[in-house]
């Protein structure tokens, strides 16, 4: 079986230590969320994980086959348009042209882009569109593992609902393992089957909170009643110091 192993995990920038010790596993066809504050190291940690930065120490075990990622910020390629954006890594994998045209084209109007819309450059997209090509160009290659920084931030309630609810489709059909970051406790709710805090300064998991009901019953009844709970948990409130005084 597939996992992606972190042992004694540490990174700094330059005499800051950002990540300390960390020790964790997603195993094939686990969703594992991380949430904390901001400046916490989600994103490092992420970013270590994909192969994007080098590891100083501990070790990272990746055993996937094929992987992707998207982030809170779309990257999109400016002289690419939407279509070609979208099937950049099908390239990559030495996919047929029409072959590649047809599938970003099916999974573009998926995550509800217009016909209109292909032809576009990024600049001519809204920031929300941008992002829903994002998405797309990192699902469209059917990667076994699937890193989101945030990728529904930017998204309108309704839109941000229906890219979940297409996540979890591939989630109840054993078709992906995602590890992704967030600061929404309640997105992480309705998609992990773990999420792991991350407390601050340096970063640090510092409990684990774990979830059996499968994803596709999850209804709003009990993604309230679990954010509840998780709000009212002290390592929660002391993390994302949320005490009033």
């Amino acid at each position: 079986m597939a996992r992606l192993k972190v042992e004694e995990l540490s990174f700094s920038f330059g005499y800051d230590t950002i990540l300390e010790n960390l020790n964790f596993e997603v195993n094939e066809g686990e969703v594992v969320s991380i949430v904390g504050p901001s400046g916490g190291g989600k994103t490092t940690l992420l970013r270590l994980c994909a192969g994007l930065l080098d590891r100083q120490e501990g070790k990272i075990e990746n055993s996937f086959d094929t992987q992707a990622i998207a982030f809170q910020d779309p990257r999109l390629l400016p002289w690419k348009n939407t279509i070609d954006n979208i099937s950049f890594g099908l390239k990559a994998m030495g996919i047929s042209a029409k072959e590649r045209e047809s599938r970003a084209k099916e999974i573009a109007l998926k995550f509800d882009l217009e016909e209109s819309d292909f032809d576009k450059f990024p600049k001519e997209l809204s920031g929300g569109m941008r992002q829903r090509v994002s998405f797309a160009r990192a699902l469209v290659t059917k990667p076994k593992l699937l890193f989101l920084d945030e990728p529904f931030s930017a998204l309108d309630i309704g839109l941000k609902r229906k890219l979940q609810d297409h996540v979890m489709e591939l989630i109840s059909n054993k078709e992906i393992t995602i590890f992704f970051i967030t600061h929404d406790i309640m997105e992480a709710i309705r998609l992990s089957d773990k999420i792991l805090l991350l407390a601050p300064d340096p970063g640090r998991i510092i409990k684990e909170f774990t979830f059996d009901l499968p994803q596709e019953q999850r209804d709003d009844e009990y993604v309230y009643s679990q954010t509840a709970k998780l709000l009212s948990d002290r390592e929660i409130i002391e993390t994302f110091e949320l005490e009033f005084k």
